[in-house]
């Protein structure tokens, strides 16, 4: 067994810098990169896409990276955990070994994880008793079945230590917990087993600290001047002890700044019960462990605490939702945001004389640089800026009301108050709104499958 294991996460979200892991394999030591590629709306996306394609439906954006530095990570040896699959692992694994294929490597072993996709089991499951109760609001999943268009289930990290135990180099999932991408790892160097609380709530705590990328090295900090050459920021490594002790550091000589107060920035994101904390392997605590500095650009953090899992999984659904239409146009002063709100107006009364009319609830009135982001609060509005954002927006179940908006917007150029602009993008069209159903499931009906393919 290893003393320390060096793990790093290089991608926040899908869309993240692809510079982020290129620079943690170049710039230090590692014996894991993780990737965090997937959100709860991006499901739905990715379900859209393979409907259209059965060839898609992942993150491609993994692909181009791995098509980046493979030669690197082979020569290194250092192991990648990404969720990348998205609702189509098995067309992200063939994608890899294609490009294994094109760099002449052999013998690379990519393991695909798979279970959590529900979407074509939920009569199946609601047949035998689970109702898929809506958490939020109580309502129950029979409302809104027929427009379901994404189900997975947040995996734990057991699988993804069973896949490292094959002897996967490269291991894609699907959905699954984000602090699962570190945790799987730390299972399978340490042996730690499923009643192992404290030890999964360490590696729990580890892998939500950086599962943001750079956001606990100074990324998106509070005294952002403090933070040095964000340009060249370092994404987070962690070095994990068997005991589950671990430090929150990044590599020597790279931008950003790791203390105690970046660190517990992260800390408070998506935090529900701090004391609970609910993963499908443990209920973390985070008020039992302490922070404390351990060197320059070192975090150190002891003695958390777990208790037992719960008996079921998270499940994340998305389901067609109505119509939306948004658009924005640029006024610029004098008097820009008086401008600015006779343009609203005009929109909604010439839409009222065409018999289209918006309640409150079905529109969007926003006028960016006027105080729109800190409304509310003494002191965050300007009386007179030098020019507004007016952004308008309408929604609604019906397509055509919400379609018929978007003509009337870009008019104001020639037919409302002087200095109206920004219109380049053209008229807003309808688009699909994709709600969010979250419910549980119990985890004795969700077998998982680990399969492990070579070059």
């Amino acid at each position: 067994m290893k003393d320390k294991v060096l793990i790093a996460n290089g991608q926040g979200f899908w869309g993240d810098s692809i510079l982020g892991p290129i620079r943690l394999l170049r710039e230090g030591p590692l014996d894991y990169l993780t990737l965090d590629y997937l959100a709860e709306v991006t499901m739905s996306i990715m379900q859209k896409l393979r409907s259209r394609n059965p060839e898609a439906g992942y993150a491609t954006d993994f692909v181009a990276l791995i098509d980046r530095v493979l030669p690197e990570l082979v020569e290194k040896g250092v192991k990648v955990v990404a969720n990348a699959g998205g609702v189509n692992p098995h067309a992200c694994k063939d994608a890899l070994l294609e490009v294994a294929r094109r760099h002449g490597v052999t013998g690379l072993k990519v393991a695909v994880v798979e279970g959590d996709d529900i979407l074509t089991d939920l009569d199946r499951l609601m047949a035998e008793g689970e109702g898929f109760d809506n958490l939020d609001t109580g309502a129950p999943l029979a409302g809104i079945r027929d427009r379901v268009t994404s189900a997975n289930v947040y995996l734990g990290a057991f699988p993804i230590a069973e896949a490292l135990a094959q002897g996967a180099q490269i291991v894609v999932t699907g959905r699954g917990t984000d602090p699962g991408l570190v945790l799987g790892p730390l299972i399978h160097e340490f042996g730690w087993g499923p009643e192992d609380w404290d030890r999964l709530a360490a590696g729990t705590i580890a892998g939500h600290i950086v599962e943001c990328g750079a956001q606990c090295t100074g990324g998106n900090f509070t005294d952002w001047r403090e933070v040095p050459d964000l340009a060249m920021v370092g994404y987070p490594v962690l070095e994990v002890e068997p005991s589950g002790e671990f430090v929150v550091t990044k590599h020597a000589g790279t931008g950003g700044r790791v203390s105690v107060e970046t660190v517990t920035h992260q800390l408070a994101y998506e935090m529900g019960d701090p004391a609970r904390y609910l993963t499908p392997d443990v209920i973390a605590d985070f008020t039992s462990f302490r922070l404390e500095a351990d060197g320059e650009d070192r975090v150190r953090v002891s003695g958390s605490k777990g208790a037992p899992a719960t008996p079921t999984y998270k499940v994340s659904m998305s389901y067609a939702d109505g119509w939306k239409s948004v658009g924005q146009l640029t006024i610029s002063g004098p008097d820009a945001l008086a401008k600015a709100r006779l343009c609203a107006a005009i929109v909604w009364d010439r839409l009222a004389y065409d018999g289209f009319e918006y309640g409150p609830d079905e529109r969007l009135e926003e006028f960016v640089g006027a105080g729109e982001c800190h409304a509310g609060i003494e002191g965050g509005t300007s009386a007179d800026p030098p020019e507004v954002v007016l952004r308008l927006g309408v929604k609604g179940p019906d397509k055509a009301k919400v379609a018929r908006f978007g003509p009337e917007l870009v008019p104001l150029v020639t037919s409302g108050p002087p200095g109206v602009t920004g219109f380049a993008g053209g008229r807003p069209k309808a688009q699909e709104i994709i709600g969010y159903w979250p419910a549980l499931v119990t985890k004795e009906r969700i077998p998982t499958q680990v399969t492990v393919f070579e070059s």
